[in-house]
């Protein structure tokens, strides 16, 4: 399936045509963000006439029995996909053993691939940065690292490592040290670069390219909002929803405390879609307390995802304290986009704050601190007010982080070109899982 969505590309054609490699261990057709929106770029890049390879997991980021073909060659881009242990990630000892088998997998792989042009690394998982600056050193090209997430930094905040210990002055140095060798470092928001400004990355090597929103698939769909509703008992019934990766990162007590205190409300149902190591907490606690008004589903397949994320009357951002400059708040954009209004549950200082234009607080956009269960459920209240409304200030905000004008920039970082040159091949749109 096909999008009329035109990118503008770079001025690099076949004539110039480069060898680039892309490092991520999730890819299409992924459900995970980095997934996306690596095969965003990837598709991009080969569309300007670059040879374009990926080696990525043949696991999903779900898990499970999933096992892709560990080669294929889908839409011009050639994916090898390494095995790895697959276990699961509810332990660290779990998680460390799943990330070290795929990072060894995939530097065997790598001996065996030749030399590129530029070596794109995202940051999953943790360390693969530093095997790509390896790769770089031997071989030779550029090396761009797309920081997604900034780690030890995640691990030291979420408590799973400690502060000093030989593991994290390991991960630190390898990590760092890869970051400071690179030739361009993509960082989601301003909180990032300030990080690694101050882990002594060069400002100049640093580019702030937020994550685009997918417009191209993801737009405000009434009809499909009506058909989600009906099928999931929500119809008449004023909806929350939280949807994407539960994660540790994003903590979501004080929203699950919310919807305790107005369980006896019968107008509004919250609505909880994704997946994620906490995904099964929500459901814990819905059990444990009896809540009939929460609804948990699984990701949403792409061709009906406008419907899903239309089938809300107020969505939920949520971002940790700790997690400023780590973690970044992506479904924000998706959310803008759509203009629906959201509550925001996390501290003031951060990427999501810094989006609002004067006047939003209070009409479309509500903002609350972890804790603040009561000013949440105020601002839930005040938001059902306006059941249903969609607000064009918000979703003409979502221009700024369309596909069309981020994707440009990212490939310019690449390729070393500016994005300069319109072209009408369309992107392509993935009819899979997405978050």
């Amino acid at each position: 399936m096909k999008s009329s969505l035109g990118i503008t590309a770079c001025s690099r054609r076949a004539s110039t045509r480069m060898r680039i490699l892309i490092l991520n261990e999730y890819f299409y057709p992924d459900v995970a963000s980095t997934a996306q929106h690596s095969t965003d770029l990837a598709q991009a890049l080969e569309r300007q006439g670059h040879e374009i390879t990926v080696v990525s997991g043949r696991r999903g980021y779900e898990g499970g029995g999933q096992s892709l073909p560990g080669r294929e060659t889908w839409e011009g881009i050639r994916i090898c996909r390494v095995s790895s242990l697959g276990l699961a990630k509810t332990a660290r000892w779990q998680r460390a053993a799943h990330f070290a088998s795929f990072l060894l997998a995939a530097a065997w792989r790598l001996l065996w691939l030749g030399s590129f042009d530029a070596v794109v690394a995202m940051t999953t998982p943790p360390l693969i940065s530093a095997l790509a600056a390896a790769f770089v050193w031997l071989r030779g090209g550029r090396l761009i690292v797309w920081v997604m997430d900034l780690n030890p930094d995640e691990a030291l905040a979420a408590g799973w490592l400690r502060e000093g210990s030989l593991a994290t002055r390991f991960l630190e140095n390898v990590m760092g040290g890869s970051l400071r060798r690179a030739d361009a470092v993509a960082v989601l928001d301003r909180f990032m670069s300030e990080r690694l400004v101050n882990k002594g990355v060069p400002e100049r090597k640093l580019e702030v390219i937020p994550p685009w929103a997918h417009n191209g698939a993801v737009h405000y769909d009434p009809e499909g909002r009506k058909a989600f509703r009906e099928r999931h008992g929500l119809d008449g019934k004023f909806v929350v929803m939280y949807a994407g990766n539960h994660s540790p990162c994003h903590p979501l007590d004080t929203l699950l405390q919310a919807a305790e205190r107005l369980a006896e409300n019968t107008q509004i149902a919250f609505c909880f879609v994704g997946g994620g190591s906490e995904f099964i907490k929500v459901k814990g606690f819905a059990k444990a307390n009896g809540l009939r008004n929460i609804v948990c589903l699984p990701y949403q397949p792409l061709g009906s995802l406008s419907g899903a994320l239309s089938a809300a009357d107020l969505h939920v951002a949520v971002m940790g304290n700790p997690f400023v400059g780590i973690v970044h708040p992506c479904k924000i954009y998706n959310i803008i986009n759509l203009g629906i209004p959201f509550l925001y549950i996390g501290p003031p200082r951060s990427h999501v704050v810094d989006l609002l234009p004067p006047g939003a607080a209070g009409t479309w956009a509500y903002i609350a601190g972890h804790g603040e269960v009561d000013k949440v459920v105020e601002a839930i209240l005040a938001a059902g007010k306006c059941c249903g409304v969609r607000f064009e200030e918000e979703a003409q905000m979502g221009v700024r982080f369309a596909q069309e004008e981020l994707i440009p920039r990212m490939t310019g970082l690449v390729t070393g070109a500016p994005a300069c040159q319109a072209t009408n091949r369309p992107l392509g749109v993935r009819e899979e899982v997405v978050e």
